[in-house]
């Protein structure tokens, strides 16, 4: 195993160039082969894991859907907070960003941007709380591309540009991620789920993002600063691709239904997926509850 993780890393550093040194020795990074197990493990559950649940009763996972969402939005005001305060110590440019400007506040943008990388494994969970409570149609494309495609895009960003312009997306992103988990934790208490009602408003701001977030990174493009170009055009090509989809998913959800989803307290309409209650349950959630 030693032996195929040294090629698989030799021909990598071959094909994408020196590493950040800074990276070296941090979890799961000097290696590529557990992240691209754990992704691999992941398509594999979202596979299998609807076939072995196909007979069973789902379970509720209510207890564990509040800490978990909550949990979320800590770690992701966590990681906005950080991000926004480490670009404003290092003088971060919005047009263009070198890896190498910031001084003593790259390294800090470094750190959280790990912990940005590591929120994309526990992000699988999203998935798995579907697969338990037979949530099967909340499993889309959308749902499985961008969680699956996630985590080993920041392998790559974390090795090779774990700081400067990469900042931008992953800021933006933890923002509209407070947001999101905020309201699937909420929406697990009953109580609370006639007062929630930011849930279309958090797609728009996924899709904001998304074209913000390509915006930024074209102006690296033509005003450059040595952030390298093909990190660039890789991360225009992949907002295209969510703006598709997202954009897809927004119109089929919110005009295609004539709106009626407003009431809809599954989280299910969030690009794709959902983690709060079933249709199933909503309907036992209008009678008188002693829980």
């Amino acid at each position: 195993m030693e032996a195929f993780n040294h090629r698989v890393n030799t021909y990598i550093d071959s094909w994408m160039g020196l590493r950040d040194a800074r990276v070296r020795g941090w979890l799961l990074l000097d290696d590529f082969i557990p992240t691209l197990a754990l992704t691999f493990t992941y398509l594999l559950i979202v596979w299998m894991g609807p076939k072995y649940m196909k007979n069973r009763q789902p379970y509720s996972c209510r207890a564990l859907l509040v800490p978990y969402n909550l949990g979320l939005t800590l770690l992701s005001f966590y990681m906005f907070y950080e991000l926004v305060m480490s670009a404003y110590q290092g003088g971060y440019n919005f047009f263009c960003q070198n890896t190498h400007s910031g001084g003593e506040a790259d390294n800090r943008m470094i750190n959280v941007l790990w912990w940005y990388y590591f929120s994309k494994l526990i992000e699988f969970m999203d998935t798995i709380f579907f697969i338990l409570r037979k949530n099967n149609h909340q499993i889309t494309f959308l749902h499985v591309y961008h969680h699956a495609s996630m985590l080993s895009i920041w392998w790559f960003v974390m090795n090779w540009v774990p700081c400067g312009h990469s900042y931008f997306g992953a800021t933006f992103n933890s923002f509209i991620h407070v947001l999101m988990y905020s309201y699937y934790g909420l929406s697990a208490v009953p109580a609370l789920r006639p007062y929630l009602w930011w849930k279309k408003y958090i797609t728009q701001g996924q899709l904001v993002q998304f074209v913000l977030t390509m915006f930024q990174t074209s102006c690296a493009v033509f005003w450059p600063c040595g952030f390298p170009m093909g990190w660039l055009y890789f991360q225009i090509s992949y907002m295209i691709t969510l703006i598709f989809l997202f954009s897809n998913f927004y119109i089929k959800t919110y005009k295609g239904h004539g709106g009626s989803r407003k009431t809809d307290y599954s989280n299910g309409s969030i690009h794709g997926h959902s983690n709060g209650v079933t249709s199933s349950e909503k309907v036992k959630y209008r009678k008188p509850r002693t829980d």
